[in-house]
């Protein structure tokens, strides 16, 4: 009889701990706290992540000549031909990499056999591709085919794939996108780009296709052509209503323009090649875009009271000088420091609520100019896609701020004095290119190197004896940043040797001479 009782208390006792393990067990739980995330959360989160790192600055927007700080440390780079990778290189590569792609591979995963969102899928598809093709464009090659699967697939040392592979594959994706996307299908009312749009969003594949095509031009015309057509026939961004644009407020601020509203405030300046050129055209633009502080001896004196936006009074900062030869040059240029050059102005065009536009009517006229002009199209004229092109961005500047309106008088007289000359045909629509591209840093220096244009002189800083970029060179390329080298190590070193050194003046497989 003892026994039994024993064996009874045992019985109780344990069933008595495992009741109490259970009710522990779902003590634990946070029943608020969501085990997944939303798809379109996730997609949205790529895209408020996708703008365009102060990195930007330092070479994209540096190398193509349009701002330059004469200061060095963590701000060299494009102003002293300086690989800087250590400081600048990774910002581009980590945001985009464990961030925009990271989010839009694991939204793919997520989305691609949920019911109700066929859409959702496509679109994540579509700005992924643009993102691949912004870090392919800096970089060459870089991990594509494995370049999100380190969490789904647990692949951390993931493959660089070639570049051509990599835009047979971008034209791929953009293209079966576009297609199956379908206004019929729920819409991603969420989303922040084109809230769920399926017009809007097929249009910036299609002009994300475009861009693609006309990368094509000196490696596979026959294919390039192919891809435009079908781009514009699809239909692509010609009105300001469907730029794809990134917007910013007082919490999640521009990062170039937090930069320049902050501790950066008195480092970066406009150049005189972009000065010069708006100014000597009358380009109503340089007003919109341009402050200068006259008269200022250090970044104390750039005071809002003090700055002058007037198109005549402008003086950009020559390539090429650093805090020492800078000091001379302003002198001879009759400014009372290098604090008087002109700037692009943090108040208006570059304040912390700027938006960021990564797909413009602007640019896409202006392809479709030169795919006129090279008959890769037949629809229209050059001269008129040419005209559209300058209109729509001049429109455009009235979206960065009240204050960088153009006028419609001083539009229409730019234009009817800007024809499209014969024989300098592709200068003229690439300049504007470079013009309507002020701010996007990574398409202005893609586009530079696809064509050459503007005419611009290589910056001497540190020529002839600099080994990264060769007397008379331009910046071709960004380098692979440390982390990889010290831990993706044999795939990067395959990818080298594929593509040529892991310097600043290697040239992708796209940008032949």
């Amino acid at each position: 009889m003892k026994r039994i009782f024993n064996l009874t208390s045992i019985i109780l006792i344990t069933l008595f701990f495992s009741s109490c393990d259970r009710n522990l067990e779902e003590l634990n739980q946070n029943k608020v706290n969501p085990s997944t995330l939303d798809p379109a959360i996730l997609l949205n989160q790529a895209v408020i992540n996708s703008s365009f790192p102060f990195k930007s600055l330092v070479f994209d927007i540096g190398v193509v000549q349009q701002i330059v700080t004469p200061n060095g440390g963590v701000v060299a780079g494009a102003n002293f031909n300086q690989d800087n990778r250590d400081i600048t290189t990774p910002q581009l590569w980590a945001v985009y990499y464990q961030s925009v792609i990271k989010m839009t591979h694991d939204a793919m995963v997520k989305s691609k056999d949920a019911p109700g969102r066929a859409n959702l899928y496509q679109m994540v598809r579509i700005f992924q591709s643009y993102a691949y093709m912004i870090l392919t464009d800096e970089y060459g090659d870089i991990p594509y085919s494995q370049g999100g699967a380190g969490l789904t697939e647990n692949i951390l040392l993931p493959k660089y794939d070639r570049q051509q592979d990599i835009y047979t594959g971008l034209i791929k994706e953009l293209t079966e996108a576009s297609a199956a996307l379908n206004a019929s299908s729920p819409i991603e009312t969420a989303d922040v780009l084109y809230a769920g749009n399926v017009t809007k969003w097929k249009k910036f594949a299609n002009s994300l296709l475009l861009r693609a095509g006309m990368r094509l031009v000196k490696v596979d015309p026959t294919r390039g052509q192919s891809v435009v057509a079908a781009a514009i026939a699809a239909g692509v961004i010609t009105d300001n209503a469907d730029n794809a644009v990134i917007r910013h407020d007082a919490n999640y601020t521009h990062p170039l323009g937090g930069g320049l509203n902050g501790s950066e405030a008195a480092n970066f300046y406009l150049t005189k090649p972009f000065v010069d050129r708006l100014k000597s055209t009358n380009d109503p633009r340089l007003a919109a875009i341009a402050v200068r502080y006259v008269g200022a001896t250090s970044g104390n004196g750039q005071t809002a009271a003090a700055g002058n936006t007037t198109a005549a009074v402008q003086i950009g900062m020559p390539i090429g000088k650093d805090n020492g030869t800078i000091v001379a040059q302003a002198t001879a240029d009759g400014l009372a420091s290098f604090y008087d050059y002109s700037q692009a102005d943090r108040r208006r065009i570059l304040n912390i609520s700027s938006p960021a536009f990564i797909v413009t009517a602007s640019q896409t006229l202006l392809l479709m100019a030169e795919a006129r002009f090279r008959n890769w199209i037949t629809t229209s004229t050059s001269a008129q896609y040419f005209s559209d092109g300058i209109k729509a961005h001049m429109d455009q500047m009235g979206s960065y701020h009240t204050g960088t309106a153009v006028s419609a008088s001083a539009r229409d007289t730019y234009i009817a004095n800007t024809p499209l000359n014969a024989g300098s045909e592709l200068e003229q629509i690439n300049t504007q290119y470079w013009i309507s591209s002020f701010l996007n840093g990574p398409e202005a220096f893609a586009n530079f190197r696809r064509t050459g244009f503007p005419a611009l002189t290589p910056n001497p800083y540190g020529q002839p004896n600099n080994p990264d970029v060769p007397n008379g060179t331009f910046i071709r390329r960004l380098t692979y940043p440390t982390s990889e080298l010290a831990v993706n190590t044999a795939n990067l070193n395959e990818a080298t040797d594929r593509q040529g050194a892991d310097k600043l003046s290697t040239r992708i497989w796209w940008d032949k001479q």
